[in-house]
Parts: structure tokens; C-alpha cells; sequence
């Protein structure tokens, strides 16, 4: 006789993630969350859902590290049951000694490890077959932008960065492999793709550039020609994305993704650390690129393509750092007049060979020269965004606000001159019935002040 009895199926063990660090950690933890919900694991957005909870550190500076320790605290306290990985992976001991109860430690990248821990501390109730049809990527962006890494690790030794010992020597992904990635996440609804890595102009160096079949035609593992296929890309709406590439070291290659901006294909925009500018400090950071003669290349640059906005980010109060040395660097932004710049007061870092440099600069030094680097920069932007008013400009909306007293809805968005998270935003007033995030608009600029631009949809009341 047929049993009637029913094997209910269990509820599915659930993981949270508390993700720190840069985007390359975000994309880090995008994966290991797609591999585990493919195991058959939910995600829990809070502490009190979550069986098992994953912190995903940075360890590049002190401030970093303390940030790092305090977020596995605070998930063991509201919590208890807590994963550690990442960049502070490196770092198990010091980890252990302080929370001796965290159940595993794993490092960089190392996604099947962090998978392993996750398998031994919070066995998987539910098979990876339970539906039917499989779940997409897990996204930790909104669903208009999204990451895309081209290569783990470094092979440079800047004195002041551990960066090569905490993830290694540059791997570069396989080419295809990347344009497939950047294919599905245009297809699923990415509007902006920002390319990402410790070195992008470096992109290929450590597989000789080796050539990969891509739509039945041979590409080079290499910046250029990855730039060039991702502008071939095309939106559900015939749109290409915008193509932005960030951490870009300014070898003589990078000229050749200008004429790609200049065309449209490549949004004209490049995220390069320079760090200074002052020969002597550049000697002492050991930077890589700091013959070229920036200053010209970037008037030939703008002579190609007006629209291209560099942003940037420099390093005060290095060891070794003169007046001089400074004043340099701040005669050289008046010239090279950068659209973004970001900029840091050194910070030793255990296990960085800067820290051993005689002549430290004093700390009420290092804020003096911040302050005075931030108040150029400032001014700087203000004039550049300033000159932006009266224009028509793309936008690319990121939130949609709610009606006014009035009525009015506003909107956030950005230009094709600011990265999220890091730059500076567009503010619309009065945006129609409908608009959505990832939707890219066509605004007229009203307004501006040092970091952030005013304005309408062309054509809106």
C-alpha cells in the first residue's frame, strides 16, 4: 500500500555578510554569497536571522585593521557564530587572540576555504537543487552598477602598501572570461560596469597578453582591448554602458583608451593613484610610472577629449616629506588641475618598508598639509563644476526620493565625472512620474558648489 507521508523539506540555514573594504572586498564577497546560495543557503540581512555570520575584513592601514576588529566584535557580541576573511585573514593569530571564539579565519580571495567554514559551521539544510530554475549572482550594488574585477594581487613594491603580500602577485582573469561576466551582468539590467583590480594598465602582463577567442574573433588579454570590446556592449535600449576604469597606472598604453572616450565607448573618466608629485617622494614611495611626463600627457589627453574628467588620490606628510616636497605637489595640481582628488595622511602600516624611512613627518604637520591640500583641491573642483552650469549633461539616476510637501519628487543621481561612493553627486529637482534608478537622463545643470552639481531634466518644467 502507497504511504501518504510527506518529507517536508527544512528550513534553509541562513548567512549574513558584513563586507568592508574596497570594491575589490565587495566583489569578493559578491562571490562567496553566489557560491553559497547556490549550496542552498538564504541570506539574512540582520545578526538575529543569520546562522552563521561572515565578516569579510580590510587590513591595508591600522585604522582599517581597528575598523576590521571592531565589526567582528560586534558580531560576535550580537551574534556569536562569526566567520573571518579577507585581507585581515593574514593576520589569524592576532584575530584569534583577541576573539578566541570566532570559528575560522581564512584569507584574500580565498573563496572555497571561507565556502568550507561556512559547510562545517552551519551544515547546508537544503540541497543546491531545490528550485528548479538556478538563482542569479548575488549583487551587493543596486542593480544599475556593478563591479567588475579583471585581476587579483600586484606585482609592484610601493613602500608605503602591503597590498602584494595580502593578496599576491598580479592574476590577471582570462579575458573571455571577463567579457562573458560583463556580458550577463549588462543583460541583467548593469547599466555602468566599473572595471576594477590593483593595476589595471597591468592587465595581461603575467600571461604575456595571451590572445582568447571572443565572438569568433582572437582578443588580448590587455586593457586596450578589453576597453574596446566593453564599449561594443549594448544596453536592453541599444545604449552602450558606461565603461568606467578605475586604479589606471598612466603607462604610455593608457593614451591609447582616450580616443575610445572621445568616440563614446568608453566613459571619459580615469581613476589614477599618483599618490605625488614630488620626484624625491615618488623615488621613496618606489612608484611605478613616475618618469612619465604626466603634466603633457594629460593636456593631450583633454586635447582629445575635452569632456575626460582624472581623479585622483595623494599621500601627505610621507616620511622624508620637506615643505618643499609639498609645495611641489600643490604647484603641480594647479597645473594639472584634476577634476577628484582624494587625499590621505600616511599612516604606517605594519609590514611596509616605508616605515623604516628616516625624517617622519610630525602628526600636526601632516594635518597642516592636509588641510591645505584639501582647501586647493576644493577650489579646484568648485571652478570645474561651476563651469558646468548651463550645460545639458548625462545622468545616471541612483535613487528616486519621495514627494514633497508639494508634491515634488527629487532624485540623485550622477555625471559621467563621478564614481559612486567616492565622488560627487548630481541633485535633480521636480523629476517626472516613472523615473527609475539606472535610468540616464539628459540634465541641465542649474547650479554647483565644490563637490556636487544642481539641476533639472532638459526639457522639465
Amino acid at each position: 500500500m502507497a504511504s501518504n507521508s510527506t518529507t517536508k523539506i527544512p528550513d534553509q540555514k541562513r548567512v549574513g555578510m558584513v563586507s568592508l573594504g574596497c570594491p575589490k572586498a565587495l566583489v569578493d564577497s559578491e562571490r562567496i554569497l553566489t557560491k553559497l546560495r547556490a549550496d542552498g543557503y538564504a541570506m539574512s540581512p540582520d545578526y538575529a536571522g543569520a546562522d552563521v555570520v561572515l565578516v569579510n575584513t580590510c587590513g591595508f592601514l591600522d585604522s582599517a585593521k581597528e575598523e576590521s576588529l571592531a565589526a567582528i566584535g560586534e558580531a560576535i557580541a550580537e551574534n556569536g557564530r562569526v566567520i573571518v576573511t579577507g585581507c585581515m585573514g593574514n593576520e589569524a593569530e592576532a584575530i584569534r587572540a583577541k576573539f578566541p571564539q570566532v570559528l575560522a579565519v581564512t584569507g584574500a580571495h580565498q573563496y572555497e576555504a571561507v565556502v568550507e567554514a561556512v559547510h562545517e559551521a552551519a551544515p547546508p539544510a537544503q540541497g543546491p537543487f531545490i528550485d528548479l530554475v538556478p538563482q542569479g549572482d548575488v549583487k551587493l550594488t543596486p542593480r544599475h552598477y556593478s563591479y567588475l574585477k579583471i585581476s587579483e594581487g600586484c606585482n609592484h613594491a610601493c613602500s608605503f602598501c602591503i597590498i602584494p603580500s595580502l593578496r599576491g602577485k598580479l592574476a590577471s582573469r582570462r579575458i573571455d572570461a571577463v567579457l562573458r561576466e560583463a556580458e550577463k551582468l549588462v543583460a541583467g539590467g548593469t547599466r555602468e560596469l566599473l572595471v576594477i583590480s590593483q593595476d589595471t594598465s597591468a592587465y595581461g602582463v603575467d600571461v604575456r597578453h595571451e590572445e582568447r577567442e571572443w565572438k569568433g574573433r582572437p582578443v588580448r588579454t590587455h586593457m586596450t582591448d578589453l576597453a574596446r570590446e566593453l564599449g561594443a556592449l549594448r544596453c536592453a535600449d541599444g545604449t552602450p554602458p558606461w565603461v568606467r576604469l578605475h586604479y589606471v597606472y598612466p603607462y604610455p598604453h593608457v593614451d591609447a583608451v582616450i580616443p575610445l572616450m572621445a568616440e563614446g565607448l568608453i566613459t571619459p573618466y580615469l581613476d589614477i593613484p599618483f599618490q605625488h608629485a614630488s620626484p624625491k617622494v615618488l623615488k621613496a614611495m618606489k612608484r611605478p610610472a613616475n618618469e612619465a611626463k604626466v603634466l603633457e600627457r594629460i593636456a593631450q589627453w583633454r586635447a582629445i577629449c575635452p569632456d575626460i574628467a582624472i581623479r585622483s588620490s595623494f599621500v601627505v606628510g610621507f616620511p622624508g616629506e620637506t615643505e618643499e616636497d609639498f609645495q611641489y605637489l600643490l604647484d603641480w595640481l594647479e597645473q594639472a588641475q584634476l577634476d577628484r582628488v582624494g587625499a590621505f595622511r600616511f599612516e604606517p602600516v605594519e609590514g611596509a618598508s616605508a616605515n623604516d624611512l628616516p625624517d617622519p613627518v610630525p602628526e600636526a604637520v601632516k594635518e597642516e598639509r592636509y588641510a591645505r591640500i584639501m582647501e586647493v583641491t576644493e577650489r579646484i573642483s568648485a571652478a570645474k563644476l561651476a563651469a558646468k552650469v548651463g550645460r545639458t549633461i548625462p545622468v545616471i539616476i541612483d535613487e528616486v526620493g519621495e514627494p514633497d510637501e508639494d508634491g515634488d519628487v527629487g532624485a540623485t543621481g550622477r555625471s559621467q565625472a563621478d564614481a559612486p561612493e567616492i565622488d560627487g553627486a548630481v541633485y535633480l529637482r521636480n523629476v517626472p512620474e516613472g523615473l527609475e534608478a539606472g535610468d540616464v537622463v539628459q540634465v541641465l545643470i542649474e547650479d554647483a558648489d565644490a563637490h556636487d552639481l544642481f539641476g533639472a531634466i532638459a526639457g522639465a518644467a
